[in-house]
């Protein structure tokens, strides 16, 4: 989907959510701890959300399409996939460029 490509090459980081979704609160929380202001879009906000959610599905997303992370226009993955980043050491790295100054 042309909104999807749109959205993650023009932001750093961005995330695929729903307001209801705890887990995408907890990913987004995440990152903010870690100096990133990503650009959150609640799916079940926008007039095409559902359209958004099934391209996910079409990308990879087999399971729940939330979160979808995107950093630097790469789909990262969902909650497992940050976390695992991050418990690895690997996700600071990729956020450098996105962090600002506190």
């Amino acid at each position: 989907m042309d909104k999807i490509q749109t959205l993650t090459s023009e932001n750093g980081v961005v995330i695929f959510s729903k307001s209801t979704c705890c887990l995408c609160y907890a990913v987004t929380i995440l990152f903010q701890e870690l100096g990133v202001e990503p650009v959150v879009h609640e799916m079940d906000h926008e007039p095409d959300g559902w359209e958004i959610e099934q391209a996910l599905l079409t990308q990879g997303r087999n399971s729940s399409p939330v979160p979808a992370v995107f950093i630097g226009g790469k789909l990262i993955g969902s909650t497992n996939e940050v976390m695992s980043l991050h418990l690895s050491g690997a996700l600071i790295p990729m956020l450098r460029p996105y962090q600002t100054l506190a």
